[in-house]
């Protein structure tokens, strides 16, 4: 049975990563309005709108077994239904700061700092998780239940160089097979391994293992494509170019949703992510395709299938 192949994933080092994550981003040299309001205070406002996790919820290794037979509609539905639940592990809600230069219109420097999930979005507990790779629709309709939204090819490029962990990617045939379950599980399996064999913790903000699904200015051009990139070597080549060429609804194992929450810091100035993609002067430190308008847009809109 397919769920007897779903091995648990256990961490010794659970109960501590809390504590880690927080002094490790205390420690930051952050000042002004952030400093002010509190950090701790400001990181728990960027979760705010994750439904609490229930003592009923399923483990991911259950939620394989209910999916076993799914395709498709049916499977983004019931993993919708479970994001929407609060059924994410808890170390997810853990945000890590990732920090991104450039360089404003006249020469100015400046920095942005995003907070993102430290993995990808994934259905179960923190022992028992289950990564779920999903199609546009679906990303689109949990991110913006949770006030978060998709990164663009900048921000995966700068997640990956400032990732502690960077797990290599492991390709599997291409074929029919790429969009089933199986194949979903089967991967999810092999980056468990990959997790044990390198030590890495919950907290490790980690990369290279999946594709992401991203924002792209293809995407606003032409909202019923998907926009994917990535799929990092170690080195940090990618095996994916930005790519339009699949329709909104397709999704298959190789596919990652990391979320982005919608605050930003610019120069440790809270500010709406929106505001800063669609401003010509600021748009360049988190995109390297310049302006995103409309981007509020494509988020704003969900709820309708």
């Amino acid at each position: 049975m397919l769920y007897d192949l779903f091995v648990p994933y256990r961490e010794v080092a659970v109960r501590m990563r809390t504590v880690s994550l927080l002094c490790i981003i205390i420690l930051c040299v952050w000042s002004g309005p952030v400093r002010g309001k509190g950090l701790g205070s400001l990181l728990a406002s960027l979760v705010a709108k994750v439904p609490p996790r229930e003592a009923s919820a399923i483990d991911g290794s259950e939620f394989v077994r209910r999916i076993s037979a799914a395709r498709g509609a049916e499977r983004e539905e019931a993993m919708e239904a479970q994001y929407l639940s609060g059924n994410l592990p808890h170390f997810l809600r853990q945000l890590r700061p990732v920090t991104l230069k450039g360089r404003l219109q006249g020469g100015k420097g400046a920095t942005a700092t995003i907070f993102v999930m430290p993995d990808y979005l994934a259905v179960g507990s923190d022992r028992d998780f289950f990564l779920t790779p999903m199609n546009l629709k679906t990303a689109l309709d949990v991110a913006a239940s949770y006030g978060f939204i998709l990164p663009t090819r900048k921000m995966v490029d700068t997640i990956f160089s400032q990732s502690d962990v960077h797990l290599e990617p492991a390709p599997m045939p291409a074929g029919p097979e790429m969009r089933s379950t199986r194949y979903y599980l089967t991967h999810d399996l092999t980056i468990k391994a990959q997790r044990r064999s390198v030590g890495a913790t919950l907290a490790s903000l980690i990369s290279g293992h999946k594709k992401d699904v991203v924002l792209s200015g293809r995407l606003l051009r032409n909202p019923e494509r998907i926009a994917i990139y990535g799929w990092h070597w170690p080195w940090g080549a990618p095996i994916q170019p930005l790519s339009t060429v699949h329709g909104a609804a397709y999704a298959d194992y190789s596919h990652g949703i990391r979320l982005v929450s919608e605050t930003v810091l610019i120069d440790d100035e809270p500010m709406s992510v929106y505001t800063v993609l669609e401003d010509p002067a600021l748009a360049g430190l988190l995109s390297d395709e310049g302006v995103l308008k409309g981007v509020r847009g494509l988020f704003a809109r969900r709820g309708a299938r």
